[in-house]
């Protein structure tokens, strides 16, 4: 799995319909594409200019083989809805090396005693 990690300064003013707008026009839109697993905003309370969008990939190929002329269409939507009130600050991706599987049947009876 593979992480793509967004970083945005937002106007605290507008925060909630930046959440929103992201919902309705930034999700369903990568919901399309193959590989994409899901996404979760992170809102820091103490910052209340900074969201952090943490979409999961199945792999690097799969967020990769998204059409960059597609990505700059719904750039244009999603800033036509927002207008001027954020900023990309940061763009990373990390690789999830490891899965934490919960143990099952016996091996969580042996764990609880």
């Amino acid at each position: 799995m593979v992480i793509e990690w967004l970083q945005f300064k937002v106007n605290p003013d507008v925060r909630e319909r930046f959440v929103q707008q992201d919902a309705e026009i930034w999700t369903p839109f990568l919901a399309q594409y193959h590989g994409f697993l899901g996404k979760q905003v992170w809102i820091n309370p103490e910052t209340l200019d900074e969201i952090v969008l943490v979409m999961h990939w199945a792999t690097m190929e799969d967020w990769k083989a998204v059409p960059s002329d597609r990505l700059e269409e719904t750039e244009t939507t999603f800033r036509a809805a927002m207008g001027d009130t954020y900023k990309l600050v940061e763009s990373k991706g990390y690789q999830v090396r490891r899965y934490f599987q919960p143990p099952v049947g016996d091996e969580l009876t042996m764990i609880r005693r």
